[in-house]
């Protein structure tokens, strides 16, 4: 009956937390619920920021409305205020809202002086975002000449942050050579209208241009730009400039332009954001309404001192696989090390009954900490009863004058409950958050639920000690709401058991972003052994503390530590001895903001033989980390490891290259139940460093306006050259990616289910009479290994090639062997009946096939253009005589690569200067 129960409880899960994510946002009769916007705690207070959140948000409610044809808007939105803010009586307590769940993020820029808006974007079309990021300075409303009204921006990024749309501009192909044989700009929809000029301004003074053709790509010069006319008639696309006064609707069928180099084209298969947005889970299960929606209603949320209750598990089962010890480890390292000052603290012991051994306390010192520790409990026996130890902690938060809103429980169980389930209403109603730490295969999956449903972290640590998994969860517990200048960052993790030899040696790095609160902690199974540490200049560290009873040695370095490499030695004891080591610390500088990296994955649940992607975020501030080396290891419920090299380079399952997020897919399932997983970054051998792109999903920049035949042009943006940003010193970071739940794994090998990755950067280029393709190597179970063969195919009409791509003409491949995983393929071939007066365009596509004979999604769209665009005509210049040749023309329609036969010509090409005022020029 048991086992029974238990598989019950198990598709429950799965049913619950199928495309679970960081938002709390619902869907609630047309109107979106639980939104939060959060302002960061690094933003100076300034409590006008508030007033015009609230005018951005009821803007673009209404103007939401309109543009899904009176489908949605915003109802309620909940605004975090920072705790360094002075308090108000208006202000309240948040319950379950965080920042770690924030949609909207109030924050500084990225990099200084740029302050587009833009959202969070890594997934693929039609999968929500990460978050929004506005600047001070843009809610403001200082930035509105450059990106437009707010409310409307507002909309702008909810399109990528809820449907998972995409820009239908794109600033690296600002041009392409269109059908109509002219070249245009880069937009959708093409009834959009404006002029292409260069302008180059020195002092107060502009002069425009027209543009001229680049001799290579014969689209127009890099310096070149859209001007849209101020006053225009057509109505999309929101998704391209929703700044134009005019523009109130999402690109449809009937106004999307496939041939633009767009981000969303390449996406999104070429459908229309419309068409994405339409087939929406939120589109599917509503209607429009018959009148107006109410405004929207705004709470205000300030952030407080935390508030916790550790519930920790001692049934008889923690007596097994030296589990009560371990849990007393990690939690020693959470009292000592992770918890934050200022914070109250109780403790809850729960087996069949519960028992408070420790009402709340505020923590001030080390005083504090250690009557905590004094409280951590010595033996296990007896049952298990989860939902006695939740009712404690309620207990102990109104023993210490608190409501239970935004109180947090920190629950630790390794056993089954099968009466876990008949609290979770009453914890979800609560408002406070679970975080529950699974220890070992049998921990109760309904815990798992109440957990996510409160917005808490559901981890999970294995028996396998050498992993380090349960001191990886405790420190995964830092606040959600502190600056991350103030949060303890694990620097190393690592463990083995000494078979071979007595020692564990490595190195840590410790760079000049860190070094505040340094901390080592040191844990062994038998014995304690000697440990040997050296700082960079060669001195050796000796003054650990030694815990016997424990079996943990620790050590705290006062002041900063000093940057550089740090070495141990560790030497044991014992035969078959465990060892592990922990170092952490904080910000150097509160501000400097501190190299960060996050890890998760898709989905919370899934079932074989789907793949998980893992994904690695590695941070400073926002500002992306791009080439450092990033690895993943997955730990299953038996302790059995798979480590992934994560990837940056916009393949397989990473979508866009060098936006500092590291992806990779994950097939390599062993077992049922719940997997664990931890990320590595470090920076590589001088190759780390920050990234200077604009990121993708972004508000489109407006360089200026035509207004009544004159150019009205705005201050341009800041730009960034490789040379102001040096290499990044070394550094080293781990952290813990929570805990994923796996079903229909069935025992003994497993079939070959996987086919290969989706090839996404195909490119084409015409050399002579031949076509030149370009792209990254697939694997043959997505990302991993090689591919049996590569099928090409040609057609001169884009739909058909994608809606019938087997009837198309096949490319001879024979001489075509296909290279190991994330590999740059080439080939080259000479297609059938190509003559420049066709003047016709050759689309090109790929699918690959494994040894099972499973084929992968077709590719992006490759594309060869057999004409010469024409550039609006240069009114008195002269053009510059040049030598006739063959070729290339060059740009992206959506997933799309253009390549033109054209005549060449010399030209000369002025580099733009701009002022830092707005300007008004004749051209």
């Amino acid at each position: 009956m048991m086992g029974f129960s238990r598989e019950v409880v198990f598709l429950l899960l799965l049913y619950l937390l199928q495309g679970s994510d960081t938002s709390l946002v619902r869907l609630n009769e047309n109107g979106y619920e639980d939104i939060i916007i959060s302002i960061d705690p690094a933003v100076p207070e300034d409590v006008t920021i508030i007033e015009h959140i609230k005018e951005m948000v009821t803007k673009a409610s209404t103007y939401l409305f309109e543009a899904t044809e009176k489908r949605f808007f915003f109802k309620n939105v909940s605004i975090l205020i920072p705790e360094s803010w002075a308090n108000s009586p208006q202000y309240r307590r948040p319950k379950q809202e965080s920042y770690n769940h924030a949609d909207v993020k109030v924050a500084p820029p990225a990099l200084e002086g740029r302050d587009e808006p833009y959202t969070r974007q890594f997934t693929q079309c039609e999968e929500k975002a990460e978050y929004i990021h506005l600047t001070p300075d843009f809610v403001l409303g200082r930035k509105q000449d450059e990106y437009g009204d707010s409310g409307k921006v507002l909309v702008h990024e909810w399109a990528h942050l809820r449907w998972g749309v995409f820009d239908e501009y794109n600033e690296d192909q600002p041009f392409y050579s269109a059908s109509s044989r002219k070249i245009e700009a880069t937009r959708c929809s093409t009834g959009i209208t404006g002029v292409n000029r260069v302008q180059t301004c020195q002092g107060g003074s502009c002069i425009t241009r027209s543009c001229r053709t680049n001799s290579t790509t014969k689209l127009y010069e890099r310096d070149c730009q859209f001007f849209p006319d101020k006053v225009q008639s057509e109505k999309a696309s929101i998704m391209f400039m929703q700044s134009i006064d005019s523009v109130t609707e999402f690109c449809k069928e009937e106004n999307h332009n496939r041939e633009a180099p767009t981000l969303h084209n390449m996406k999104c298969d070429y459908r229309s954001t419309w068409d994405v947005i339409s087939s929406s889970e939120d589109f599917k299960n509503s209607a429009p309404m018959e009148g107006p929606p109410s405004p929207p209603f705004f709470s205000l949320l300030r952030i407080s001192e935390r508030i916790v209750c550790l519930v920790l598990d001692v049934s008889g089962s923690m007596t097994g696989y030296d589990r009560l010890n371990r849990m007393n480890q990690a939690a020693k390292y959470f009292l000592s090390q992770i918890i934050e000052n200022m914070s109250w603290v109780g403790m809850v012991h729960f087996e069949s009954q519960a028992t408070i051994k420790s009402e709340l306390i505020q923590i001030n010192s080390d005083t504090e900490r250690n009557q905590l520790l004094e409280t951590l409990p010595p033996s296990a026996s007896g049952g298990t009863s989860i939902c006695s130890g939740i009712r404690a902690a309620f207990q102990v938060f109104k023993n210490g004058g608190y409501q239970t809103d935004g109180t947090e429980i920190l629950l630790l169980s390794d056993g089954e409950d099968s009466t876990a389930k008949d609290c979770i209403d009453e914890v979800k109603e609560s408002g406070a958050v679970v975080h529950f730490i699974a220890l070992g295969p049998s921990a109760d999956l309904a815990v798992t639920n109440m957990s996510i449903l409160t917005g808490g972290n559901h981890l999970f640590a294995t028996d396998a000690v050498e992993n380090n998994g349960l001191i990886d969860a405790f420190g995964t517990l830092a606040s959600e709401n502190a600056d991350v200048t103030q949060k303890s960052l694990q620097l190393e993790s690592k463990g083995a058991i000494l078979t071979d030899t007595l020692w564990l040696n490595d190195t840590i790095i410790i760079d000049s972003t860190v070094g505040k609160d340094t901390f080592f902690l040191v844990t062994w199974s038998k014995q304690a052994p000697d440990i040997y540490l050296m700082d960079p200049k060669g001195t050796h560290i000796t003054n650990f503390t030694i815990d016997v009873p424990s079996k943990m040695a620790y050590l705290s370095i006062p002041g900063t530590a000093q940057v550089g490499i740090w070495t141990y030695n560790l030497e044991a004891k014992a035969n078959s001895e465990i060892l592990t080591i922990t170092v952490t610390s904080r910000a150097a500088s509160s501000s400097v903001p501190p190299i960060t990296v996050n890890a998760k994955v898709n989905t919370d649940t899934n079932s074989y033989p789907s793949p998980m992607i893992v994904y690695a975020e590695v941070l400073q501030g926002y500002t992306p980390i791009i080439g450092a080396r990033v690895t993943a290891t997955v730990e299953s419920g038996s302790g059995k490891t798979e480590e992934l090299d994560l990837l940056d380079n916009g393949a397989g399952a990473d979508a866009f290259k060098d936006d500092g997020v590291y992806s990779r897919y994950f097939t390599a399932y062993s077992e049922n139940g719940r997997y664990s997983l931890k990320v590595r970054a470090d920076g590589g051998t001088h190759s780390a460093r920050r990234s200077l792109q604009h990121p993708s999903s972004r508000a489109a920049y407006i360089p200026g306006w035509v207004v009544d035949g004159e150019i009205q042009g705005n201050p341009p943006r800041p730009e960034m050259t490789e040379t102001t940003q040096p290499v990044l010193e070394n550094f080293s970071r781990t952290a813990s990616g929570g805990a994923f739940v796996m079903s229909n794994v069935s025992n003994g090998p497993l079939p070959d289910l996987y086919p290969p990755s989706q090839i996404t950067d195909l490119q084409a280029t015409l050399e002579g009479e031949e076509i030149s393709l370009t792209w990254t190597a697939p694997g043959d179970d997505y990302d991993v290994g090689t591919v049996q063969q590569y099928i090409i195919r040609t057609s001169e009409n884009i739909i058909d090639l994608r809606d019938n791509f087997n009837n198309a003409l096949l490319v001879d491949t024979t001489n075509l062997k296909p290279q190991e995983a994330n590999s740059k393929e080439t080939f080259a071939f000479k297609p059938d009946n190509i003559s420049e007066e066709n003047a016709t365009y050759i689309f090109i596509a790929i699918e690959s096939v494994d040894k099972s004979n499973q084929h992968s999604r077709l590719s992006n769209i490759a594309q060869v253009a057999l004409f010469t665009p024409q550039a609006e005509p240069i009114p008195d210049e002269s053009p510059r005589s040049g030598v006739s040749t063959s070729t290339i023309v060059l740009s992206v329609v959506g997933a799309v690569v253009l390549v033109g036969i054209i005549v060449g010509t010399t030209i000369c090409i002025v580099k733009k200067k701009r002022s830092s005022s707005g300007t008004i020029t004749k051209f």
